[in-house]
Order: structure tokens, then sequence, then C-alpha cells
């Protein structure tokens, strides 16, 4: 899976890394609401406890979550927005 991660090009890329739970869900929340239907996000965290909330907060809000790879501690998360 983290192989076809890494040939994605987001079309948004948001820096979170430094926050902690919820900072970066809700910095997430903030770039989703701004992009476009269709457009994948990819927030860089640094915070583990991400690794659970961005897939449960993109079940809650009905948006793809594409997965993450996991870069020396460096988190990059990929979404793709698919609810207006």
């Amino acid at each position: 899976m983290a192989e076809n991660l890494e040939n994605i090009n987001p079309d948004i890329v948001h820096d979170a890394t430094g926050t902690y739970c919820p900072i970066p869900i809700t910095e997430l929340a903030k770039v989703v609401k701004q992009a476009k239907t269709g457009q994948i996000i990819e927030l860089q965290a640094d915070d583990e406890g991400a690794i659970q909330d961005v897939p449960a907060w993109c079940e809650t809000t009905g948006n793809e979550y594409l997965g993450y790879i996991d870069e020396d501690g460096l988190l990059r998360f990929f979404v793709r927005k698919t609810q207006e």
C-alpha cells in the first residue's frame, strides 16, 4: 500500500507537525472544508495518535482515507475529499 502512496501527488499539503491531539484533526477538517471534491490532501503530522484519529475522522465524515507513510517519525496521511 505504501508503494502506491509514494506516487500520489496531493493537491494540498498541510503541515501539522509539532501539534498534538486534537489539533491535527481540526487542521485536517479546515483544509478539507476548503478543498474541492476529489482533491487529495496530504496531512503531515508527528503525533502518533493521528494514526488512529485520521482514519476514524474519515469514517465519521465520509471522506476517503487513502493511508499513510511513516518517514522516520514524519507521518504523511492522504485523504481524498468525497463530501461537500
